[in-house]
């Protein structure tokens, strides 16, 4: 027991020695980028209104305008009265939801901030296979007898309702 507690202690030691031979200029520094680096993360998330992200609500979707067309069709079509942006474009288990949202979240920032994005938008590969399982979720039982889940060539909703969500 004694030599599990001396070993911690000397590591306590060494780490406080070598912390120790930082010179202030450095600390310094590290405490002015890190500060820069919050500071900006900080004014950028509320600047961005980031919050309304982690919501439910639709207009959170158009706080970019290249989102404006896309929301205009959602508003006006079929599936307005019964989902919304998530409820198509997440997963619908938690972990899954929050991930999809965190990658796209950061893929959105990076790519809006540095006007790296095609006009009109695409959807990913990956968005794409989100939405299609959740075409498939909620309409099951209509789907249940034409949809060939277990075959190699699956039937793809968005191929024939591509706009169905977004009123074209």
């Amino acid at each position: 027991m004694s030599s599990s507690k001396s070993s911690s202690g000397r590591l306590g030691s060494r780490l406080r020695s070598f912390l120790g031979q930082i010179p202030f200029r450095a600390w310094l520094l590290f405490a002015l980028l890190l500060g820069g680096i919050v500071g900006l993360g900080a004014f950028t998330f509320v600047y961005a209104e980031g919050a309304s992200y982690l919501s439910n609500d639709p207009s959170a979707c158009v706080n970019c305008h290249v989102m404006t067309d896309v929301y205009d069709r959602w508003n006006h079509g079929s599936h307005k009265a019964v989902a919304v942006c998530n409820d198509c474009h997440t997963p619908h288990t938690f972990v899954a939801k929050w991930a999809v949202k965190g990658l796209n979240g950061v893929n959105h920032s990076t790519r809006f901030t540095f006007n790296n994005f095609p006009e009109p938008i695409r959807i990913t590969d990956r968005n794409r296979a989100v939405a299609q399982a959740n075409c498939i979720y909620c309409h099951s039982v209509l789907t249940a007898d034409m949809g060939h889940q277990d075959s190699d060539n699956p039937t793809d909703c968005l191929h024939c309702h591509a706009g169905v969500g977004h009123g074209r």
